[in-house]
């Protein structure tokens, strides 16, 4: 096709924001499209029910709220006027167009282990949007966190810049997996553990991390806390369906399937699980309490009152639709958080295009105290060959107030 049909087709845009790339432009639009897809950018670029990828969107971190920015052609609030190798730069090297440091809520940590070639596809598709005039102030966080000259600090301990290299001594399959995984699909900004500065522990690939008031738990192939019980074909499943015998998913997980997982290709969901199901962990068991211990006998009569009709008496609830209690990794995360809320304030799980019924729970905590929520939570670690630590009292309240507290 030659350049003259392509800019009847895609009008000034071809011209505009991407005249240094115009000859390759139009072959890399769908590619860039389905990467695009994989990297989940409507998530953080896209408000609800706003034009598409037009920023705006508020993101809460420990540290304060960051703002995503404008990824539309307009040439004066968007990314319209940045060259390609700007462009690059941010996703690989976490540098703004004019030069300032970016954060790491934008994850170019992950990003630079994308290939050039991929970033410039997505560049191509993002370049055929809507151009949407909307100037967005990214930084909104206090001081001394505002001041961006010291990511510069934080990147020397905790980036590590570089594209991805294939391990030849893994299969293709698994390379490819891996290129996802810890590229565009950044699962690593949820599931890895961090410090108090928000970069990645040394040992804490992929076991876990609490953000947002849910914890994103480990997806290593770890029988215990992992994924290490799900087939490869269960984890593909979860990711295009949002759900498999094992689990269902809600909270920030039901958006990423809902934008991202649900429209990838079935191959390479399962070569990112073929990828997750090798990472090992030494995730330790805890012992498990005594059934006869109080806080268990109460958990049970709880359990037996107000869960065992959809979550079965054996744990195990009934696949595809209700997920099971036993060997959940949100339910044993060493963290409780996401199973009180979920007792507290009830789930819905994610609809998807595949199993277009989400399932909801309803909210407990309206007719649990904290006490009666920590004696069921602490049940549901210790049952069914669960073990995990017991929950306390104080930590219901903390939560439940937390909740409150937020709209």
């Amino acid at each position: 096709m030659n350049k003259a049909a392509v800019t009847a087709m895609c009008g000034a845009l071809i011209l505009s924001p991407l005249a240094d790339a115009a000859n390759t432009f139009f072959p890399d639009i769908e590619k860039g499209r389905y990467l695009t897809t994989v990297g989940d950018c409507a998530a953080c670029h896209t408000v609800e029910n706003g034009p598409s990828m037009a920023g705006g969107r508020a993101i809460e971190t420990p540290f304060g709220k960051l703002v995503a920015p404008n990824l539309t052609p307009d040439r004066e609030t968007g990314i319209g006027a940045w060259t390609d190798d700007q462009f690059v730069r941010a996703l690989q090297q976490g540098i703004g167009h004019e030069g300032e440091y970016l954060y790491g809520a934008f994850p170019y940590t992950a990003y630079t282990k994308v290939k050039r070639d991929d970033l410039l596809a997505i560049r191509a598709y993002l370049a055929t949007l809507p151009t949407v005039h909307n100037k967005v102030v990214a930084n909104q966080l206090p001081f001394p966190f505002n001041i961006r000259t010291s990511l510069m600090g934080w990147n020397m301990m905790f980036f590590t810049l570089g594209e991805f290299q294939p391990d030849p001594a893994k299969t293709k399959k698994w390379n490819r997996g891996a290129y996802l995984a810890e590229g565009l699909a950044h699962c690593g900004t949820c599931h890895n553990s961090k410090n108090f500065l928000g970069g990645d522990t040394s040992d804490g690939h992929l076991k876990g991390y609490t953000l947002q008031g849910w914890v994103a738990p480990a997806i290593t192939g770890d029988d215990y806390r992992g994924i290490g019980l799900w087939s490869e074909e269960e984890i593909a499943e979860y990711l295009k369906t949002g759900r498999n015998r094992h689990a269902a998913a809600s909270g920030p997980m039901a958006e990423v399937v809902t934008n991202s997982t649900q429209f990838m290709e079935n191959t390479d969901l399962l070569a990112i699980a073929n990828y997750l199901k090798d990472q090992k962990s030494d995730l330790q068991r805890p012992p498990k309490l005594d059934a006869q211990d109080p806080r268990m006998v109460a958990g049970k009569a709880l359990y037996t009152d107000n869960c065992s009709a959809c979550h079965m008496s054996n744990g195990e609830g009934v696949a595809k639709l209700f997920p099971s209690l036993k060997n959940s990794g949100s339910v044993l995360a060493e963290d409780p958080t996401t199973v009180i809320r979920v007792i507290l304030q009830g789930a819905q799980a994610v609809a998807t295009d595949a199993a277009p019924t989400g399932p909801s729970m309803p909210s407990f905590g309206w007719r649990l105290d904290d006490t009666q929520v920590a004696a069921l939570a602490t049940y549901l670690r210790n049952t069914w060959g669960n073990a995990a630590e017991e929950v306390s009292t104080a930590t219901v309240k903390t939560q439940r107030m937390d909740l409150a507290s937020k709209p």
